[in-house]
């Protein structure tokens, strides 16, 4: 299947020259996805997708567009790819709009990733089911379960490129997902809720399915009774899973096209010390079985790792080709792949004693993060922190500061990575942080 995609990829780059094309890049693309959903023990829905498309861009006489089809006929597509040239010709000339150059595409990785689980291709009804009933009957184990939500979520990825300087290659990748989410009664007519989902390329990675249920329950019962939390200055404990998103909007400005145009905090912050010690990221497209690894980005870079920053001093940002032309930027790379935070070497037990009194932060209500100036405002759920232990649970009450300044103020990370997630992040612990509530 690769070989033959890989086939439609060169030949639409062939018809995209003799259309008149100055250069192209063809992507041909595969995938089949499969989900189970289940809801208070009865099977709910079952859908089969498999698609195949085809994605040209083309480059000519200055000019930059790209497109589309779900038809590969070939007569059809022929007749496709010499439309988009000629709409390609009509545009607005972009002096900045150039194919990747070809020297981006030397020393790609070879070694095996090994994103591909056979298994994922053979599973069936029968295991599907078993899954989503030992998630069901787990997740539904309390008297006080209103409604209990399991699903399933399996499928294989293949893309196949080529352009006409020089580039070919396929990347295929498979995944199974599975998780609960419990709503429960609590005090009159209040509800409390929450979900856990576990996932990995390999279904031999993936804990056991009633296992999962438990914690979600366990995750939904943690919530009964909560009040809404004081407003306080005080330390902050983020638990890993909630974490990945608190690095994800750290992040999300930190590439050239916002840079180029003005809209964000990380503009200069390249080569400064502008976080604390404590933090170390990078992104990591080479991890074995990483759900976000790659041997090369949808411009053809040949993947490597690339740190963002090393105690606390900014390394890079995420430059693609484009906007790195107009910002007069080297390219890194246009897109993240995994994020690795390295751990520190506490147990999140050590982290709650070693604050004391703190917020314990679970999950995030909304909310939004400026990544011009970095300023933002969270809505959370989560526990006061009390002697050291995890004490009454709380919501209805905001985090507000500033990005930049939150994490200069990162003080102790812990040892327990989210795996389940692209972004590979431990506990986080910050000092002084103001939170809005009663």
């Amino acid at each position: 299947m690769s070989a033959e995609l890989q086939q439609r990829a060169v030949q639409g780059v062939e018809l995209a020259k003799h259309a008149g094309a100055d250069d192209a890049w063809v992507t041909a693309g595969q995938s089949r996805d499969v989900e189970f959903e289940y809801r208070d023990g009865a099977l709910e829905k079952v859908k089969d997708t498999t698609s195949r498309s085809l994605a040209v861009q083309i480059y000519a006489n200055g000019r930059y567009s790209s497109h589309q089809t779900t038809d590969l006929h070939p007569d059809r597509l022929k007749g496709f790819v010499r439309e988009a040239v000629a709409i390609t010709r009509a545009l607005e000339p972009d002096e900045f709009r150039r194919i990747t150059p070809a020297e981006l595409f030397a020393d790609r990785p070879g070694h095996d990733l090994d994103l591909i689980d056979t298994t994922v291709a053979t599973l069936d009804r029968e295991q599907r089911m078993a899954w989503c009933h030992a998630l069901d009957e787990a997740a539904r184990e309390h008297e006080r379960v209103i409604s209990a939500t399991a699903g399933v979520y399996d499928g294989t990825l293949l893309s196949a490129s080529a352009s006409s300087n020089g580039f070919v290659g396929s990347q295929q990748s498979t995944y199974c997902w599975f998780g609960s989410e419990v709503t429960l009664k609590d005090q009159g007519d209040r509800r409390a809720e929450d979900w856990f989902y576990a996932g990995a390329a390999h279904v031999a990675d993936l804990p056991d399915a009633a296992s999962v249920g438990r914690i979600c329950l366990e995750r939904a019962l943690s919530r009964l009774d909560s009040e809404k939390g004081p407003t306080v200055k005080t330390d902050m404990v983020v638990d890993a899973r909630a974490a990945a998103s608190l690095i994800g909007r750290l992040t999300r400005p930190a590439n050239a096209r916002s840079v180029q145009q003005g809209r964000s905090f990380w503009t200069p912050l390249v080569g400064t010390q502008a976080f604390s010690e404590k933090l170390t990221l990078i992104d990591d497209p080479l991890i074995k079985r990483g759900l976000a690894s790659r041997h090369f980005d949808n411009e053809g870079i040949s993947a490597r790792a690339l740190p963002i920053i090393d105690k606390g001093v900014v390394k890079n940002i995420y430059v693609d080709t484009y906007y790195g032309r107009k910002g007069g930027m080297q390219p890194t790379t246009g897109e993240p792949s995994n994020r690795r935070i390295a751990p520190g070497e506490h147990s999140l037990p050590q982290l709650l004693a070693e604050v004391g009194d703190g917020v314990y932060v679970t999950s995030w209500l909304g909310g939004n993060a400026d990544g011009t100036t970095g300023d933002f405002s969270l809505g959370l759920r989560g526990h006061m922190i009390e002697n050291g232990q995890i004490g009454r649970p709380v919501g209805e009450m905001n985090v507000t500061g500033n990005l930049r300044e939150l994490f200069g103020r990162l003080e102790l990370l812990g040892n327990d990575p989210y795996p389940y997630s692209t972004t590979l992040s431990p506990s986080l612990v910050f000092a002084d942080v103001d939170f809005s509530g009663a």
